[in-house]
């Protein structure tokens, strides 16, 4: 008798305790998963997604998964994606021409020589992208999904008038590969060729967005916009205040409002107006209008990314990462407070 209750005790003390075990463990994965899930990162606030072009961080060696650690350390979780050293990671062939070094007081000159070399060069270059596989930009995509950030841009220099239709059918379909819904570029000066672009982009169904410095206007984008509907605005709102003259805090905003659906994404940078020298600056010391930009894409509801390109002088003890994630606080802050 005794030995039958000893037994029914311990059968009974075991399974309470493989219960509490299985409950503990069930609560461990649980805090498990969820620490995972917040060390991922999320720049999406109030519905206006806060991303970054990692040409912010040109100054630090640029790997994929570099890349990936900049966005995590600056809590960033969508980019526009510089082409240069995700072609480098794609094979893209090395280029081993050096031109001579600039002579002191002297202007920069080239050579016949090193003319055909930068050709060949080019051509070598062409030739690849003509037929390299989409695999390696399709790996990267999950590599980057994998960390919590997603691709809405890509801008590889294989878009201008000296590129062949081949490389720019390469880069919209790298874009596609890589998950993006545009690729950017800077606005054309000869119509021809933003007509060119929007009828390849329509054939892939990816959207060229044009991008202008101190050269916006208000009509600036109205000629590639009119060519095709996959032409569109990559807006710089600092470019666009620092240009002056008629461009003020107030066009911008009703730029942005008349032509939100063509625009598929913007730079986000403060900088002084022409009247000021048109100097970058830390957020919020500048003319453009941070804190309305925001607040107009979180009352309109624009799917528009708002993209931190950082272009101001690194204070002395920080750097580019560092300074980005400043940057997605501002943003943060006049989101979750407006």
């Amino acid at each position: 008798m005794t030995k039958q209750t000893n037994r029914r005790d311990f059968l009974l003390k075991t399974s309470l305790a493989s219960l509490t075990l299985f409950v503990s463990s069930k609560s461990v994965l649980a805090d498990v998963s969820h620490s995972f899930l917040l060390d991922k990162p999320n720049s999406k606030f109030a519905g206006v997604q806060i991303g970054a072009i990692t040409y912010s961080w040109r100054s630090l060696p640029s790997s994929p998964e570099q890349i990936i650690q900049y966005c995590l350390d600056s809590n960033i979780s969508a980019i526009e994606l510089m082409g240069d050293s995700i072609e480098t990671y794609a094979g893209k062939p090395e280029n081993t021409f050096r031109r001579a070094p600039r002579t002191p007081g002297q202007p920069r000159t080239i050579t016949d020589e090193e003319k055909k070399q930068m050709a060949a060069y080019q051509q070598q270059v062409a030739e690849w992208r003509a037929t390299v596989s989409m695999d390696a930009f399709t790996k990267v995509k999950k590599m980057f999904k994998k960390a919590g950030v997603t691709i809405y841009a890509f801008k590889p220099n294989a878009l201008e008038v000296s590129n062949t239709d081949a490389e720019i059918e390469y880069a919209l379909r790298a874009a596609k590969a890589l998950g993006a819904k545009s690729v950017t570029v800077e606005i054309p000066r000869d119509p021809q060729h933003s007509k060119r672009l929007g009828d390849l982009a329509a054939k892939h169904k990816v959207y060229i967005g044009y991008h202008a410095h101190t050269q916006a206007t208000d009509t600036a984008w109205d000629v590639a916009l009119a060519q095709s509907p996959y032409n569109s605005i990559n807006l710089d709102c600092g470019h666009y205040i620092a240009a002056g003259g008629k461009n003020t805090k107030e066009s911008l905003i009703a730029l942005i409002q008349a032509k939100h659906d063509r625009i598929t994404s913007m730079h986000i940078k403060d900088r002084h107006n022409k009247e000021k020298g048109g100097a970058n600056v830390v957020w919020g010391l500048g003319e453009t209008p941070l804190d309305a930009i925001f607040a107009l894409l979180k009352e309109k509801k624009y799917p528009i990314p708002a993209t931190i390109e950082l272009e101001y002088d690194i204070p002395a003890g920080s750097d580019p990462v560092q300074e980005t994630k400043k940057c997605v606080a501002y943003a943060k802050k006049v989101l979750e407070t407006a």
